[in-house]
């Protein structure tokens, strides 16, 4: 009888081997069926091997097959727009991304362009070309990137928004994690390529060698594309405004980006990424305090903040009330003061939204005025805005620029967007020009 048992419980040993633990640990991860949301955690079976510490289990339509993928904390993904006069820094960026590299906890993923040609083109690194998808591993070469190539995707157009949303899917699917970040890398004009009326709208990764860029409902078409994003960074000049933030927080719980033009060298990767690998279960707010952090110590005139997007759509309310105060009063002689003192930027008609507030707000003893730049104020200090850092050169900068010009107003290209269409921003703009 005893060996009788034995012999039992040898078959059963042998079945888990052979079947159950074959469909859990060696398919594949199929991106459709998470979309779908048929994922479940699950543990392995306890037959003496280790097993990782999350495995997400998808079942497709043929309940036969099980597909599994292990889940890390965080999957960053970095697009990196280097098709243009940037092409050294972004070398650089990923060199610093190496200097910690990927781990048991993190996905570092960057999906990389370079050209021939164009402004301050460099053969830095082999002076390769075309389009690349690397999984960033930890190396001691600061000179050359030595992570894998794990797609060679030859000359593609960097400056179109599909094929970021083809980038995050794909990173997505092969590397799943609990949070997710995205960062845009490469030129950034806001939501208005300035004196250029043919690129009026444009505001992200310009490819120089397609003349294209993603303008900013692009922008928000990528995000509502790609499913759960915790963190969105844009790596670039002049993105964080209220007409770009707004068009895009819809999808992405927090916002990253400067109010100010950025030195080409950008983010510090290295000095993030290792706090993240220090720290790997750190939630999204703290994870980007810290991207804030590392970037604004660096230089005087640097501005980076972070957009708690639960908010944003309280914005427009907010501004509805002051703007209407302010008009009802007629002040626009102390609007365009206020408008000319405003914590400005590169591009001139961006100014700092608080800060023009401000102004306004201390110009008058009307009540209504007072009362409801008050609140936007508080508003944006204590709820839209989680997080603002600014150089010693950007004393204004509260973490929101607006658009206000003093002169021409591309008003049709503006009025294409949801900030003014929610808001009456642009009639305000419309007002003060008179």
């Amino acid at each position: 009888m005893e060996n009788m048992k034995q012999n039992i419980n040898k078959t059963i040993f042998v079945l888990i081997i052979f079947v159950l633990f074959p469909l859990v640990s060696f398919a594949q991860f199929d991106l459709e069926e998470m979309n779908s949301g048929n994922i479940h955690q699950v543990s392995l079976p306890d037959i003496g091997i280790s097993s990782p510490e999350s495995v997400a289990i998808i079942r497709t339509d043929d309940e036969s097959a099980v597909k599994t993928k292990t889940v890390k904390e965080w999957t960053i993904m970095t697009y990196v727009n280097a098709k243009n006069d940037l092409e050294k820094h972004g070398i650089k960026d990923i060199n610093e991304m190496e200097k910690v590299g990927s781990t048991d906890k993190i996905n570092i993923v960057v999906e990389i362009g370079r050209m021939n040609g164009q402004e301050d083109d460099t053969r830095i690194d082999g002076d390769w070309t075309g389009t690349r998808r690397l999984y960033i591993q930890k190396d001691n070469d600061t000179s050359k990137i030595t992570s894998p190539i794990i797609q060679d995707l030859g000359k593609t157009n960097m400056g179109d928004w599909r094929e970021v949303i083809k980038f995050v899917k794909w990173a997505k699917a092969k590397y799943p994690a609990k949070h997710y970040m995205l960062i845009i890398w490469g030129h950034g004009t806001g939501w208005l390529k300035e004196n250029s009326v043919k690129n009026t709208g444009k505001s992200i990764s310009t490819d120089d060698e397609t003349s294209n860029s993603i303008n900013t409902s692009q922008l928000a078409d990528i995000l509502a594309s790609v499913g759960k994003i915790d963190i969105y960074a844009s790596d670039a000049c002049l993105m964080q405004m209220a007409s770009v933030v707004y068009e895009i927080g819809n999808s992405v719980d927090y916002i990253i980006g400067s109010e100010e033009f950025e030195y080409g060298k950008g983010y510090n990767y290295d000095e993030f990424l290792a706090n993240l690998k220090a720290e790997p279960s750190m939630t999204p707010l703290r994870f980007s305090k810290e991207v804030v952090s590392s970037y604004v110590s660096s230089l005087s005139f640097n501005t980076q903040s972070v957009i708690d997007t639960k908010y944003i759509r309280n914005l427009p309310g907010f501004i509805n009330d002051f703007v209407d105060a302010v008009m009802k009063a007629d002040l626009k002689k102390e609007v365009k003061a206020a408008r000319d003192a405003a914590q400005k930027y590169d591009n001139k008609d961006n100014k700092d939204m608080y800060d023009f507030v401000r102004l306004v707000v201390d110009s008058t003893d009307n009540a209504e005025v007072k009362n409801s730049g008050d609140l936007l104020m508080n508003f944006l200090k204590k709820n839209l805005i989680a997080y603002n850092e600014r150089g010693a050169l950007s004393a204004g900068s509260h973490g929101l620029a607006v658009y206000l010009p003093d002169s021409v107003f591309f008003r049709y290209t503006y009025g294409e967007l949801k900030w003014p269409k929610d808001s009456a921003w642009d009639e305000f703009i419309e007002w003060q020009l008179e």
